[in-house]
């Protein structure tokens, strides 16, 4: 492998892991206040979609194309996307106390399902070329920091990539420090961890449980947008994003609930699922196999964790249990 083309490896591997990062991030929080929210795939679709539907209707509009405003609405549209879906995940297990296992597959059925319909519909309203394509929206997302290309190698490496990168890393480590240094997280840790005790020590379990869930939505729904904007070069394909919620899911047990793990992970589950298109040696059949890799190794982890039997890479004791409190 010639050294350009390990570059590309790794610049490839970095943009793909700004995805997953968001995507397991928001689950992360979700999963600390207890709910086990198996729609992640379907919120990163949805999140997607939405900032799509953004997109179409900005560059039909009248108005003067803005790198700054066509990310500023895409990036509100997959927000509010990504929010009323966790909404109705939020309504459902903790208000109505459905079986969050089957909501939230129920929620990325219904996730990708819409957003393929919705994308099926702006591909044909965009010639039906079999891509809704979006070039110049592309180009504001993957717009590399201006010195990079004065850094050489260095910054082709660190400083190449859009500005979704790096607020994926932002995102993570606010997050691990909300979790672990402030007031706030220890509330969501003791929510997750025993919904009754937080509740007779008066903390608003059900508010806690609403925040986290739709705070980590809107996290994961931006994972979505970043695949599609950046990685994808905004460019929509049905039937993509399903694959990498699960792969965001699977890098929760991976990072065992820690969001600065999650970074490490993320660039690692990126490099595995790339790498087989770096390897020209290999057939199409011999690529797709090597993507099941971060399964593999999520497993792999999964099973020494188990082994190891550490409280601090334990997921939170009441996860995907509902909380009723006339039990406690």
């Amino acid at each position: 492998m010639s050294f350009a083309l390990i570059i590309a490896f790794i610049q490839q591997s970095i943009r793909l892991s700004s995805t997953l990062l968001l995507g397991s991030t928001g689950e992360i929080l979700t999963e600390k206040s207890g709910n086990l929210n198996l729609g992640t795939p379907g919120i990163m679709a949805s999140g997607a979609i939405s900032g799509i539907i953004g997109a179409y209707f900005y560059t039909k509009s009248s108005l003067p194309f803005n790198p700054l405003i066509s990310v500023l609405i895409t990036m509100l549209c997959c927000i509010v996307g990504a929010l009323l879906v966790s909404l109705i995940y939020c309504f459902l297990t903790i208000t109505l106390k459905t079986n969050q296992n089957v909501t939230g597959l129920a929620l990325t059925t219904f996730g990708v399902g819409m957003s393929n319909f919705v994308g099926s519909l702006i591909n044909s309203q965009m010639g039906g070329t079999g891509i809704a394509a979006f070039p110049e929206i592309g180009k504001a997302y993957r717009a590399a920091l201006p010195f990079a290309d004065k850094l050489g190698v260095f910054g082709e490496i660190f400083f190449s990539y859009g500005f979704m990168t790096y607020l994926a890393i932002v995102i993570a480590v606010a997050a691990g420090m909300i979790i672990t240094k402030t007031r706030i997280g220890l509330n969501l840790r003791a929510v997750g961890e025993n919904p009754a005790t937080a509740d007779a020590a008066g903390i608003n379990v059900g508010r806690y449980k609403y925040f986290a869930t739709c705070i980590g939505g809107i996290i994961s729904g931006l994972g979505g947008l970043c695949y599609v904007m950046d990685f994808a070069a905004a460019n929509w394909q049905n039937n993509i994003l399903d694959q990498f919620g699960w792969l965001a899911v699977a890098l929760v047990i991976f990072a065992v609930w820690k969001p600065n793990m999650a970074i490490i992970g993320s660039i690692i589950f990126g490099a595995l699922y790339v790498v087989g298109s770096f390897l020209p040696s290999l057939t199409t059949k011999d690529q797709k196999l090597l993507e099941i890799l971060p399964y593999v190794v999520t497993i792999v982890v999964l099973v020494i964790i188990s082994m190891r039997n550490k409280k601090e890479n334990q997921p939170p004791e009441s996860l995907g249990m509902s909380y009723f409190r006339e039990e406690r």
